[in-house]
């Protein structure tokens, strides 16, 4: 099962890029975890200096603006491109 992560301090492309991933999931067939980390000191482990990011089983694959429905159907199929 995948596990993403959508890292972000509440903003309200966060909140759409959680939706999404959810609706693709949901879409594709795909169970996943998912999971919203809002803690400055969290995302900053990542590296990340502009929100929504995404976190794919522990690795950035999107960082800034809110992701595609093309990218996130790749990230549940397998390719982790951005």
């Amino acid at each position: 099962m995948k596990t993403f992560k959508v890292l972000g301090t509440g903003c309200a492309n966060c909140k759409i890029t959680l939706k999404l991933i959810e609706e693709e999931a949901r879409s594709e067939g795909v169970e996943i975890v998912l999971e919203k980390v809002e803690e400055l000191s969290e995302i900053m482990k990542y590296g990340i200096m502009s929100t929504p990011g995404v976190i794919l089983d522990d690795q950035v694959v999107h960082a800034g603006g809110i992701p595609s429905k093309a990218a996130i159907r790749g990230w549940l199929m397998g390719s982790s491109t951005h």
